[in-house]
């Protein structure tokens, strides 16, 4: 948008490309004197404003409120206590037009945009593989950027089949702020599925994790078509990605380990927003909510209702990225009472369960690269969209699939004869996205796409005095965040979402 000049987007993405030091990929040094002309019109300036792209995702504005938005209004957490940081309105759904998760996220959501249109609007494909790479990588970027918009500002497509009002499309520098207008949720889907399938077209090269190819964006088509509910799609873009032999899932023995391996090291990773240890945020991090070590909040647990499911199975190895914290001796031992229990810590009156899936990369507590795509993923969409073309053979093979490398066996597995006291196989699938996924900010999508009820019957702040469950269903306004009230204030032809 315009009120994003080139200026100013220059150096946000030249600044932005201090992701150097990710890979020997990323040792692309933008500065050498340039100036911004030879930064547009020179493949080194190209590459490098490509970069601060990138580095965009990774702005604490960016990914850490779009985590906040988008995971905590889910049921797989449980915050301890109130708080004046601006999560609280997304976690209790009691949001507000002047939030400043929203303002930041979608700020920095269109100067990324703008960023990839200059690119977009000057790189001339055909000129070469490396630079169609280039060029692939930013409709790739626009892409994800638009997608994330709507998560989080639009109505699930689903439910009306994208009637619903989305966000604004932007497609060129030239686009006026003052003037955009919401496109519906079909017409942003339309344009985000073109934008992936240009990026298709024109990226050959097979760069890591951190990265967008072609196989990242056939995984994000597959997630696409899975909201859509175009099935058939779903299942042929996440064979793509399976066939393609880039992928592994990590083996059972490493699975709670995870989360604490460099992307470009993980070999079920897809795509990733990698963070080093010089991004290591600290207090500001998305895991410091999670976890207390040296540093962090750790204010937000894992929900009794998550809780509860996973422990079904002793044998689930995905119990162990919750970490119960017990209350301690002067000697530094665990407390037990009289029949020898341990005694579990507490804030608020709620216990303790702090989640690692956003801590000890390479050590570091507060440190990590939060995962976008993951082969994990590919397996239960194509269950997902099976279960409901009613290929129920073929889904309740994935969800094993999912379910043995998490370390569970024999009855522990599903079939037609043992479906464990679920009414049908989807309910089976979403079940296991739910446990595969806790904390990864797909669960509310995955809840109100599929016409459900957020059931939050836990212990919480998001309970009112008295009250013991909070229900939100898939019709209610606050699904969705309110736009930004300084952006409908400058452009009046944003129409705000529903009170």
């Amino acid at each position: 948008m315009k009120r994003y000049i080139l200026s100013t987007a220059l150096a946000a993405m030249l600044s932005g490309a201090l992701l150097t030091g990710c890979s020997n990929e990323l040792n692309i040094t933008p500065y050498d004197g340039l100036t911004s002309t030879q930064v547009v019109n020179t493949p080194e300036g190209l590459k490098a404003a490509t970069l601060g792209n990138y580095a965009i995702l990774k702005d604490g504005n960016y990914i850490r409120s779009f985590h906040m938005m988008s995971e905590f209004p889910s049921d797989n957490v449980s915050l301890s206590g109130t708080t004046s940081d601006p999560l609280y309105f997304s976690y209790n759904y009691n949001h507000i037009k002047t939030s400043a998760l929203a303002t930041n996220f979608y700020t920095k959501s269109y100067q990324a945009v703008y960023g990839t249109n200059v690119i977009i609007g000057l790189l001339k494909e055909g000129q070469s593989a490396e630079l169609d790479q280039v060029l692939g990588e930013n409709y790739f970027l626009r892409a994800l950027l638009h997608f994330h918009l709507a998560n989080v500002f639009a109505r699930p497509y689903a439910p009306d089949a994208g009637a619903s009002p989305g966000v604004i499309v932007v497609k060129s520098t030239e686009q006026p702020a003052q003037k955009a207008t919401r496109g519906t949720v079909k017409e942003v889907y339309a344009a985000i599925i073109e934008d992936l399938e240009k990026s298709v077209s024109l990226m050959t090269v097979a760069k890591n994790n951190n990265f967008a190819s072609k196989e990242v964006a056939y995984a994000m088509l597959s997630r696409v078509y899975l909201y859509m509910e175009n099935n058939a799609k779903a299942i042929e873009y996440a064979n793509k990605v399976i066939s393609s032999n880039r992928y592994a899932l990590v083996p059972t023995a490493n699975l709670p380990k995870y989360y604490t391996t460099v992307p470009e090291s993980n070999t079920e990773t897809i795509f990733a927003v990698r963070h080093t240890v010089k991004d290591n945020r600290s207090y500001s991090a998305i895991g410091a909510m999670y976890l207390s070590d040296g540093e962090g909040w750790g204010e937000m647990y894992a929900s009794e209702k998550y809780r509860k499911l996973i422990d079904k199975f002793p044998n689930d190895k995905r119990r162990e990225y919750i970490i119960p914290v017990y209350e301690k001796n002067a000697d530094g031992s665990i407390k037990t009472d009289a029949a020898g229990n341990k005694i579990l810590a507490a804030r608020n009156g709620y216990p303790k369960y702090y989640v690692n899936k956003f801590s000890y990369q390479e050590g570091y507590p507060m440190l990590s690269s939060p995962v976008l795509f993951r082969l994990a993923e590919m397996y239960l969409i194509r269950a997902e969209a099976n279960a409901k073309l009613g290929k129920n053979a073929d889904a309740l093979e994935d969800v094993n699939l999912i379910r043995k490398r998490a370390g569970l066996s024999g009855i522990e597995l599903f079939s037609a004869s043992n479906m464990m006291g679920y009414s049908s196989v989807l309910d089976v699938v979403l079940e296991e996205s739910h446990l595969e996924f806790a904390w990864e900010g797909l669960r509310k999508n995955d809840v109100f796409r599929n016409k459900r009820t957020m059931e939050r019957n836990y212990p919480g702040t998001h309970l009112l005095a008295g009250a013991v469950k909070q229900e939100i269903p898939y019709t209610h306004p606050r699904v969705v965040h309110f736009f930004p009230e300084a952006e409908t204030v400058l452009n009046p032809s944003l129409v705000q979402n529903p009170e």
